[in-house]
């Protein structure tokens, strides 16, 4: 048992080092090639898109709710431009609607 138990740490300990040394990589060759003006506008589109890519399937599963969540989140940070207002509004919306059972 204690054998599993050091296998799975290896594999965790293993792991956060492939993802760090490929992160610092980036930043590294980053650090010595100037991008163009495509491939900044690429990379500053980027992050917004990863997360489009990962809440989509989480808000497509929650049904109702999780849409009225993600609707309220939009609007409130297309008014506002709070993150903090718009996930206490995502959030909200989400909650209520589930409270009401919809």
């Amino acid at each position: 048992m204690i054998s599993a138990d050091l296998a799975t740490l290896a594999a965790i300990l293993g792991m956060a080092g492939v993802s760090f040394a490929i992160r610092a990589a980036g930043y590294l060759v980053l650090r010595r090639i100037q991008p163009g003006p495509f491939l900044r506008a690429f990379l500053g589109h980027l992050p917004g898109t990863l997360f489009v890519a990962f809440a989509a399937p989480a808000i497509a599963r929650a049904g109702l709710a999780g849409l009225a969540g993600a609707i309220a989140t939009l609007v409130v940070m297309a008014f506002s431009r709070s993150a903090t207002f718009s996930l206490l509004a995502g959030v909200g919306a989400f909650w209520a609607v589930r409270a009401v059972g919809l």
